[in-house]
């Protein structure tokens, strides 16, 4: 692996350095940048996913990744919305509370 730090090596690499290579190249590398899905689409699917799911542990880092994309806090606040009607009221009430905390911390 290069010596460059990133996210996953930060989190992870000390322990599963496989894991944070593939998350470098492969997932960040090769899937979000394949061309028929820009990356502002790319984060509100993965976003809603995370919700749907009740992901929280990665639903921080890609509700910020979503802003940098260029997806409002209003899109974002829309799509929590909408999925509490499919994946359920706790999910999309535990995902409020997880983007305010990060709009607050962005400073948008």
């Amino acid at each position: 692996m290069p010596d460059e730090p990133t996210a996953a090596r930060e989190a992870f690499g000390d322990i599963a350095p496989a894991l944070a290579e593939y998350t470098d190249k492969v997932l960040f590398g090769d899937v979000w940048r394949r061309p028929n899905l820009s990356p502002r689409d790319r984060s509100m699917i993965t976003v809603a996913g995370l919700v749907a799911l009740y992901r929280i542990n990665e639903l921080p880092f890609h509700l910020k990744t979503a802003l940098e994309h260029g997806v409002t806090q209003d899109e974002l606040i829309e799509v929590i919305t909408h999925l509490a009607f499919y994946s359920g009221w706790p999910t999309a009430n535990t995902a409020i509370q997880i983007a305010r905390r990060v709009f607050a911390d962005s400073g948008t």
